[in-house]
């Protein structure tokens, strides 16, 4: 009955089940890369690798996996960007988004696929449009150039965090070539 009752309440407010889930994978890659030819990558990580993300992420960062999905975008054989799709805590429920790093190590763009907290706590766009054109340095931080979000705390945290574990797995694994 409870189950049945959930199922009724989530289908008669439609804006509370849709809310959580704003893209699909299929549709931000879409958007990130409307030109280009996108391939599914997997980085395997070897000790030593996992403890150097972590070291270029930062102290504050967690860097867990070994296993790294990510994708690539191509034009004409040309590099248009990588992809790589997070999944942290907030609070107490996760966030799933993708962050975009171009063949330059910057990031071009970060999109929310997925917000489980109220949607109060949310990162407004503009404010996620502050991380477009940052590298992994110490300005990328709450603490350094980004801006909090007042009663959004933890969210601009996580969103920071996963904007440096992308561009750290990123250096790491190379999908273009050559060095960081």
């Amino acid at each position: 009955p409870l189950l049945a009752l959930l199922v009724l309440a989530a289908t008669l407010v439609p804006g509370v089940a849709a809310a959580q889930t704003l893209l699909t994978q299929e549709e931000a890659l879409e958007l990130a890369f409307p030109t280009g030819t996108v391939e599914r990558r997997t980085a395997y990580l070897s000790d030593a690798q996992l403890d150097r993300a972590r070291e270029l992420a930062g102290n504050d960062v967690e860097v867990e996996q070994t296993i790294v999905t990510y994708y690539v975008a191509l034009r004409d054989g040309a590099a248009m960007g990588a992809a790589y799709f997070d999944v942290h805590r907030v609070r107490t429920k996760n966030e799933v988004v993708m962050v975009v790093v171009g063949p330059d190590a910057r990031i071009r763009r970060v999109d929310v696929l997925k917000f489980t907290e109220p949607p109060e706590y949310g990162a407004p766009e503009g404010w996620i449009e502050q991380l477009e054109g940052r590298a992994l340095d110490a300005s990328l931080s709450v603490r350094g150039g980004i801006h909090n979000l007042t009663g959004a705390t933890l969210t601009a945290r996580a969103l920071t965090r996963a904007a440096r574990r992308g561009l750290a797995l990123h250096a790491l694994i190379e999908p273009f070539g050559g060095g960081p």
